[in-house]
């Protein structure tokens, strides 16, 4: 069924339900209602795509609600919301996340008595004894909290419809008696008119004058006789006309107002009281007139959103596909929680307690279950918190922590954030401590301005604003800045300032030992940027990125090696990619998947050292004998 996006807009709809108008073909004050309008004139509004009366109040907003699956993004009533990134839709999760399980005998027995009365209404079993139990269980069910009442809500629209019934099982009888006084009158004047045809022919024989006064008394005789009749023939038919008209319009009002409750059970999520309103107003209007009286967005709503027009029916086919999806969405969480997936876990318990908040399987969900996800939660968000104030060194610790409680949390976003503010701002704090060491306040303040700005919380920033503004001499400086970016392993900043470095160590042997293995080290990085460069320059993007990846497994720290794998790697994508899957199945001991990944590799770069060397691995792995 195509009902996904009518789903997604229920928690919020029955605010827009209270707003605007159940039914636009009739309303109690219009005067003639035998022949439903075709439009409320006042208010309905236009649907979302054309023109219109625009200022009215509608069914659902002034437009029809529009949902996005690509960016989880509705469109209602001229305002845009994320549905993922709702601060009532997040309280109210966390609320249900913490509230206990409703598995008392109080809540069993509810559900029992619920069950129960859907039961006796069920097609087919359906008898006016079975019909009258259920109502009698109706007043039992709405003295549990659980129900809020709407137990007696279905129960006073189900008194309403018996009584408008009886009213019109007496109007019937008032035009039973009408029919005979009707059947009379018009015997009445059949008998009179035929004694005025008798006395017109017995005065035909009379001459003259005398005749024709006769004739004239007679008439005005006749006429004087039969007034009374037809005057009389004439109320009785106005008066069985005004009384089926009154049958009808009682019989219309009360379908409108069943209706409207059963809507408004629909966009409130109770289904279970949907398919117990639905299969009473079956039972007590069996004319087969089960048509919504909405308006038309409702109606487009309805036919775009489960492809059936609306009718009691789709209400009621709807309610039932829904409280399926729900326990669906039940099991799958379970068992998404039993696979440690706690990320697809939570997602699936969220979307099914949107639309599934009041069933028993989403109420009697285990305590324990509900806090392992609620936990989960709490730690994303305070993840997204961090990042948000750029607190890098907290969201690194809950990156962490979240990789190890879900096994399918993607860390691939975060993560990425993390390194680029940490790369960053040590670029910019080793601008600001070349600056200080030229004596370039200018550039000093900047560069730890925008380091600050970048990482506020860095702990290598407060180290290195105390080290610059405490050396007395270059010397001393230049000493301080090698141990800082040695312990930082910063040795791109060590080589790039080796001159200085090796005039501030030269009274130092052991620092001159450092500075000579750094020097040999970033003499390795060269060389092997070199080489990727030139690689690249012919053309070999693949050759050229391994070359790089050779050279940072080896030295992950070198911010320029970094920048020249960077460019590489979108450069020689396709192959970048297949190799990182082929890696990340393997660590997740998937080695046929794996194998295929760098079969995939080695199929666009066959020279690939790294697709060779994994075939060759899972090879043994997967096929021992074979070697």
């Amino acid at each position: 069924m195509k009902f996904s996006p009518l789903i997604l807009l229920l928690a919020g709809a029955s605010i827009a339900f209270a707003q605007g108008d159940v039914s636009s073909e009739f309303k109690p004050g219009q005067s003639s209602p035998a022949q439903p309008a075709p439009a409320n004139s006042g208010g309905s509004s236009a649907p979302a795509s054309g023109g219109g009366n625009g200022g009215g109040s509608s069914f659902l907003g002034k437009d029809t609600p529009v949902f996005d699956p690509g960016s989880e993004i509705v469109s209602w009533d001229g305002k845009n919301w994320n549905i993922n990134n709702n601060r009532l839709l997040e309280a109210r999760f966390e609320k249900y996340l913490n509230a206990p399980p409703a598995v008392s005998s109080a809540d069993a027995e509810y559900q029992k008595l619920l069950q129960t009365i859907m039961d006796k209404l069920a097609p087919g079993r359906v008898t006016p004894k079975s019909s009258d139990e259920a109502f009698q269980l109706l007043a039992q069910a709405s003295q549990y909290p659980d129900d809020a009442r709407l137990c007696d809500a279905i129960a006073n629209q189900v008194y309403s419809a018996w009584l408008a019934r009886k009213n019109g099982d007496r109007v019937n009888a008032a035009n039973r008696s009408l029919e005979d006084e009707r059947k009379r009158l018009e015997w009445n004047a059949r008998v009179t008119a035929k004694e005025n045809a008798l006395d017109k022919t017995t005065g035909g024989s009379a001459k003259g004058s005398n005749a024709a006064a006769t004739t004239q008394s007679k008439q005005l005789e006749n006429d004087m006789e039969m007034q009374p009749i037809i005057t009389r023939l004439a109320e009785v038919n106005a008066l069985m006309k005004a009384n089926q008209l009154k049958k009808e319009v009682a019989e219309l009002q009360v379908k409108i107002e069943f209706q409207a409750l059963i809507i408004q059970h629909f966009l409130q999520r109770r289904f279970q009281h949907v398919l117990i309103g639905t299969r009473f107003y079956r039972s007590i209007f069996s004319d087969g007139d089960s048509q919504l009286r909405v308006g038309e967005d409702a109606k487009s709503l309805f036919a775009k959103t489960t492809g059936m027009p609306p009718t009691v029916g789709t209400l009621d086919s709807t309610a039932n596909e829904i409280i399926r999806d729900v326990r669906q969405g039940i099991d799958a969480f379970k068992f998404l929680l039993e696979k440690n997936e706690l990320e697809s876990a939570t997602k699936r318990l969220a979307e099914t307690f949107l639309i599934g908040e009041y069933l028993p399987e989403v109420r009697t969900l285990d305590r324990e279950d509900k806090r392992r996800a609620l936990a989960f939660v709490k730690t994303s968000n305070q993840l997204i918190s961090a990042i948000d104030v750029k607190d890098y060194t907290l969201a690194e610790k809950l990156v962490k922590q979240l990789g190890e409680t879900a096994k399918d949390f993607d860390s691939s976003k975060p993560t990425a954030a993390i390194e680029t503010a940490r790369q960053v701002s040590a670029m910019h704090i080793a601008k600001a401590r070349n600056a200080a060491v030229s004596g370039d306040k200018a550039t000093l303040e900047t560069e730890l301005r925008s380091a600050t700005q970048i990482w506020p919380r860095n702990p290598a920033l407060t180290e290195v604003s105390g080290l610059i503004f405490s050396q007395a001499d270059v010397q001393s400086r230049a000493l301080v800045d090698f141990d800082q970016l040695l312990s930082q392993k910063n040795h791109r900043q060590i080589y790039d300032d080796k001159m200085r470095f090796i005039a501030a160590t030269a009274m130092y042997p052991d620092k001159q030992e450092q500075l000579r293995q750094v020097l040999d080290e970033m003499q390795h990085i060269e060389t092997a940027i070199i080489q990727a460069q030139e690689i690249e320059k012919r053309g070999d993007y693949a050759g050229a990125w391994e070359s790089a990846e050779k050279a940072f497994r080896q030295y992950p720290d070198d911010n320029k090696l970094n920048q020249l794998r960077a460019d590489l790697t979108t450069k020689a994508a396709e192959f970048v990619r297949a190799l990182r899957q082929a890696e990340d199945l393997e660590k997740r001991n998937q080695p046929g998947s794996s194998l295929a990944w760098y079969l995939k590799a080695q199929s666009a770069y066959p020279s690939s050292d790294f697709a060779r060397e994994g075939v060759q691995r899972l090879t043994k792995e997967l096929f021992p004998d074979s070697i």
